[in-house]
């Protein structure tokens, strides 16, 4: 069993190693079993597509974006728009927030 991913869908997070360090991108997709992680516009891979026209589908080589693995991204904080690490914490009404180690709440459960 999976332990609960500190980087979510939706998220913005901020590339820290590997040939696209720097980029920073929206997340589309988490695979917790694989511990990787989609993200916009960042490590494209070029792959060519042969034509299908009954689907519709035209020829050639597209560009799509390949999986990152979990330990290479950084997850920004939305008050200081930094990367940051994240944690979890209980609030006095009992409810489980992530919070940003730099001090912000990231999200509600």
């Amino acid at each position: 069993m999976s332990r609960a991913s500190k980087v979510r869908k939706e998220d913005t997070v901020y590339i820290i190693a590997g040939r696209d360090r720097g980029k920073s991108g929206r997340v589309l997709q988490v695979d917790r079993r694989k511990q990787q992680v989609l993200v916009e516009g960042v490590n494209l891979a070029r792959r060519a597509v042969k034509a299908n026209p009954s689907k519709k589908i035209k020829g050639g080589v597209i560009e799509s974006e390949a999986p990152l693995h979990v330990s290479n991204v950084a997850v920004v904080c939305p008050e200081t728009n930094a990367p940051t690490r994240v944690g979890w914490k209980r609030l006095e009404d009992g409810s489980k927030v992530r919070v940003s180690r730099q001090g912000g709440i990231i999200d509600k459960n």
